[in-house]
């Protein structure tokens, strides 16, 4: 029996890389017993940061290295990390002053309850993206079958609709941690317009896209299912009037009818049929 432990922990090396997370049911599934999983941890060779949640000691618990055992350990693929936080990781935090608090996860299925029981400063929220598109992304996590880690390179190219992903390598050995492209990014944010995001913000944001690429846009216009996120898309691109606009085909993109309330008091755009902040409406 003894023998056999050892065995267990020397395969859970192997298993379960150092800082990663998984739960009880994924420790059982791999023939930890709960009596195991408590001896572990008595031994120090498992912490449990929440209830039901273990992890071989590794620095201290990032929200990274969370999701990177969400999407790549723990099968919750496709899972991707959007909106505002995928744009911080790009490189625009510049145009988003506020500081990181959230970590905007996108895909069909919800991560587990206990991700946001977690000592991390951060809080994890969830958005099914089959609502806001109409197909979904692939997810490139570390046991994902459509991504060959060893070499690099997609095993299946068709998952790429919805508007594609991009993976970013964290910390010290890699580990891929995949978010949406700053193009896909971008229509998570305008759909967080304008309960959980200002106008303000996502105006002086896509004021410093110069640099996104039109063949990506033209297709998440076309998978994109909403039509305010559509319209408050070109409302901006006008606004801005970025040299990618011009290679866009606004005339295949469905926009709708009728008037979109935006803003209680703002003012109708005339030519998206939206309501804006009057100060924001006054420049263009």
């Amino acid at each position: 029996m003894d023998r056999q432990k050892g065995q267990l922990l020397n395969q859970l090396d192997k298993l379960l890389p150092e800082g990663l997370v998984v739960d009880s049911a994924w420790l059982k599934r791999h023939g930890y017993s709960t009596q195991l999983q408590h001896l572990y941890v008595t031994r120090g060779w498992l912490e449990q940061p929440t209830r039901g949640v273990f992890r071989r000691p590794r620095y201290e618990l990032s929200w990274q290295q969370v999701v990177i055992s969400l999407q790549g350990i723990l099968n919750y693929s496709p899972l991707v990390v959007g909106g505002r936080t995928a744009l911080e990781l790009q490189g625009y935090a510049h145009y988003l002053p506020q500081a990181t608090t959230r970590v905007h996860l996108y895909g069909p299925k919800s991560p587990p309850s206990w991700v946001n029981k977690l000592p991390l400063s951060v809080k994890f929220v969830y958005h099914n993206d089959r609502r806001l598109f109409k197909n979904e992304p692939v997810a490139k996590g570390i046991s994902s079958v459509r991504w060959n880690v060893e070499t690099g390179k997609m095993l299946d190219d068709t998952a790429f609709r919805g508007g594609d992903v991009t993976q970013l390598n964290w910390g010290q050995w890699d580990w891929p941690l995949t978010l949406s492209t700053p193009e896909r990014a971008v229509f998570e944010l305008l759909d967080e317009l304008p309960t959980n995001e200002s106008f303000e913000q996502v105006d002086a944001l896509l004021a410093g896209l110069a640099n996104l690429r039109p063949d990506r846009l033209q297709k998440l216009l076309k998978d994109c299912a909403s039509v305010k996120v559509k319209r408050l898309f070109f409302y901006f691109a006008d606004r801005h009037n970025h040299a990618w606009l011009k290679r866009l085909n606004k005339q295949t993109v469905d926009l709708g009818h009728g008037k979109r309330m935006l803003v209680k008091g703002g003012v109708l755009d005339p030519t998206y049929q939206i309501t804006v902040p009057g100060d924001l409406h006054g420049v263009r």
